[in-house]
């Protein structure tokens, strides 16, 4: 009722002042005379003029009874001490440092292959075998040799002992079983390059050359096997990072393939800077029990990278920024029992981000009442109005 009288006053004006010029409009435009319809606009303007005047005084009037709508409606809450995790974002990807490619040590056909795609092999089970091209009757030949050799050293041997003979003899025999001995040995070095052995336990991956073909030393690859128990993420991380990112911090991994993630920690950290991308290297261990981890596979890593049990932490979305390049809040002062209060701007450092919350570092202190709904249309020293906290 209090905003009627002001409304009718309005009406009224415009309708008597409407009802008084309506005859003159009406001969001024019936009389096709220039000069009156010039008078009569004149005459319009200056009553447009007057009802706008008359419209603002309304308005404002309308504007001070109405105290409700010069309080704008906000919601606050109360910053408090919480526990504040940073987390590095990265990707990686699974290595294992029990990844190879096995090659020949001796050229010739390979004639076994002992071992079949996904079959688990322990360290130093014979894998392959290459023709050794007579090394092994060479062998037979060198052994009689040198059990010859050994007699005639023997035999020679108990003479010197007993001063009979020259030590020339002596030298001769003990010089030529010498040599047979490693000669065989030579030999059996040469032949035991012609087997293929696992060099550490694991699964066959993969036979690449079959049975049969030629292969050559450094050229030939046999076949490849892998061990998927000690596997772990490489990633690089910016040089920024060097001081916090470091052996011993927590890491959540996770494997968007599988679905799965798990919590581990960085293992070993990179004592150098690649100057192509500024990065270091950082390992972290993975288990993997069932084996569903794969070399090469992609990884998402979280390194916790910055802890602090006790920020204070504000929604990015209500902070805003002035001319100078400063942040800042709206906090509100001086509640009274009508939930209303002063809105004050303060000046706010920050630090950290994660997700939507980001660290005050100070402008603020633990309680501090803050403005979040309206945040952005409230003005320094106007009153507020909370209608949540």
């Amino acid at each position: 009722m209090k905003y009627l009288f002001p409304i009718i006053l309005a009406s009224v004006l415009i309708v008597s002042c409407s009802g008084n010029s309506g005859d003159s409009f009406e001969k001024a435009l019936n009389s096709n005379d220039l000069q009156t319809l010039r008078t009569e606009k004149t005459k319009l303007e200056t009553e447009r003029q007057a009802i706008s005047e008359k419209m603002r005084q309304i308005s404002d009037l309308i504007e001070t009874l109405d105290t409700l709508k010069k309080v704008p409606l906000i919601t606050t809450f109360k910053v408090k001490d919480t526990l504040f995790n940073h987390y590095l974002e990265l990707q990686g990807s699974v290595k294992t440092k029990q990844n190879l490619v096995i090659y020949p040590e001796y050229s010739g056909i390979l004639t076994k292959v002992y071992v079949r795609e996904g079959q688990a092999v322990y360290k130093g089970q014979a894998l392959a075998k290459i023709d050794d091209g007579g090394l092994g009757q060479q062998l037979a030949q060198l052994e009689i040799q040198a059990d010859l050799a050994k007699t005639t050293f023997e035999r020679q041997k108990r003479l010197w002992d007993q001063n009979i003979g020259s030590e020339i003899q002596f030298l001769q025999a003990k010089s030529n079983y010498e040599a047979q001995q490693k000669a065989i040995n030579q030999i059996k070095q040469q032949i035991a390059k012609t087997v293929v052995k696992a060099p550490f336990s694991g699964t066959i991956d993969d036979v690449i050359t079959e049975q049969g073909s030629v292969v050559v030393p450094g050229q030939s690859p046999l076949m490849r096997i892998v061990n998927l128990n000690d596997m772990y993420i490489e990633t690089d991380v910016p040089e920024s990072y060097i001081t916090s990112v470091t052996p011993g911090r927590s890491v959540l991994v996770e494997f968007p393939i599988l679905g799965s993630s798990h919590n581990g920690k960085i293992r070993q950290s990179g004592n150098f800077i690649n100057p192509a991308n500024r990065t270091f290297k950082v390992e972290v261990a993975v288990p993997n029990q069932d084996n569903t981890i794969k070399p090469n596979l992609t990884a998402k890593l979280k390194i916790n990278d910055y802890t602090n049990d006790a920020a204070l932490l504000v929604p990015l979305s209500i902070i805003s920024e002035n001319a100078e390049g400063q942040q800042y809040i709206y906090v509100v002062k001086d509640i009274n029992n009508k939930n209303e209060g002063v809105a004050e701007r303060v000046i706010i450092e920050t630090g950290l981000a994660q997700n939507d919350l980001v660290e005050v570092i100070s402008g603020i202190e633990n309680g501090t009442e803050i403005i979040e709904e309206g945040a952005r249309s409230v003005k320094d020293g106007q009153t507020v109005s909370i209608i949540q906290q």
